[in-house]
């Protein structure tokens, strides 16, 4: 056995049964508070249309899903299932008209959870990511942003829990949607040059590129979640479990570095007929950004192959940890339920003791 478990954090068995329920497709249905929104929304066609790595309803149930494993209240949860459905700068999908529907919002969700829902369409989203990051929370939790729309621009005054709300709700809804696509059409957001052409960077524009994970946009939620212990908004929310309760930074070097070496494994750029040097590739992308599963249970599979099932078993377990802080992907090549049955699986086969000699036998392996 090597020096393997100081790479992976240990499974939270409290955090594995919240996340178990959210692989049930039906587990909205069953939320009392949302279920009662999701016929309204879906009746607006969000299952028709396309939005990043899959459609609307995947991206706004996907957001829900994260929310409802960090515990969020009721009004922030509904925000995240409803977060664009009057448009904002970045999507052009108005499902429900902001001059003429809010009423009939807010008599299905309520004032509150429909302020916030309107509020965070209309306000410029790009500057609030941007002062949160750059410090510019006031004492008192408040912060000053302007609405969308054409100059001269009005602006708002946050109170400290919508700053908060829509923090948390904007890691959410980053995690649930990034990847290597977005790296390129929205580079270095939020201060993405405006000014770049689609014709000339059309290597960039092809959708869905490559499917790479993202290696910007993971160090920005830690940045965001860290935001969330200013003093003042201590306490608004609960804290989202990722990073170590939001307590932990994540270097962009770091990031960046650990997403090309995971990749360089995925994509075979590695020799191939030893185990060793994918390995070790796998080892450093994780002690470099721990805060992701799937380099986790890549090396998990790995290990298995190695026969060392000890450590297969701790970075199995690492890598379900993080997939259940989550509540999606960071490799978003399938889904986040796809991710932690496979995972599950490894662990299980690590903890037996067995894993199948050969190839075709790959395709028996179940859950028991």
């Amino acid at each position: 056995m090597t020096d393997t478990p100081r790479l992976f954090a240990p499974l939270d068995d409290a955090l594995l049964q919240r996340a178990l329920p959210l692989l049930d497709d039906e587990w909205l249905q069953r939320d009392a508070d949302l279920a009662p929104v999701l016929p309204i929304v879906l009746a607006r066609g969000v299952g028709q249309d396309w939005h990043k790595a899959g459609t609307f309803r995947h991206h706004l149930v996907g957001v829900a899903r994260s929310l409802a494993l960090w515990q969020q209240p009721r009004d922030v949860r509904l925000l995240g299932l409803l977060h664009s459905v009057y448009g904002n700068a970045f999507v052009d999908l108005v499902k429900f008209d902001a001059a003429s529907e809010r009423q009939r919002l807010q008599g299905l969700v309520g004032e509150e959870a429909e302020h916030l829902v309107h509020l965070f369409c209309t306000m410029s989203r790009a500057q609030f990511v941007q002062k949160v990051l750059a410090g510019e929370v006031r004492d008192d939790g408040s912060l000053q942003v302007e609405l969308n729309g054409a100059a001269p621009r009005q602006s708002v005054r946050l109170s400290a829990y919508e700053v908060a709300a829509f923090t948390i709700v904007s890691m959410a809804d980053t995690i649930e949607q990034w990847f290597s696509w977005q790296d390129e059409i929205y580079s270095r957001f939020p201060g993405t040059d405006t000014s770049r052409r689609q014709a000339v960077h059309w290597g960039a524009s092809l959708w869905p590129g490559p499917m790479r994970p993202t290696a910007r946009m993971v160090s920005q939620v830690a940045a965001l979640g860290r935001a969330l212990h200013h003093p003042a908004l201590a306490g608004q929310l609960p804290l989202p479990p990722v990073f170590d309760g939001c307590r932990e930074a994540l270097a962009p070097r770091d990031e960046a570095a650990a997403c090309a070496l995971y990749w360089s494994v995925v994509q075979l750029a590695q020799p191939l007929v030893d185990l060793d040097a994918a390995t070790a590739t796998l080892e450093q992308a994780v002690q470099l950004n721990p805060w992701v599963g799937e380099p986790q249970m890549v090396l998990a599979q790995l290990y298995l192959s190695a026969g060392r099932g000890e450590d297969a078993e701790r970075a199995a377990n690492g890598a379900l940890q993080q997939f259940c802080t989550w509540g999606n992907s960071w490799d978003k090549r399938v889904q986040w339920d796809a991710w932690v049955a496979w995972t599950r699986i490894l662990a299980q086969s690590a903890a037996q003791g067995s894993w199948p000699e050969r190839l075709d036998k790959l395709n028996n392996l179940a859950l028991r």
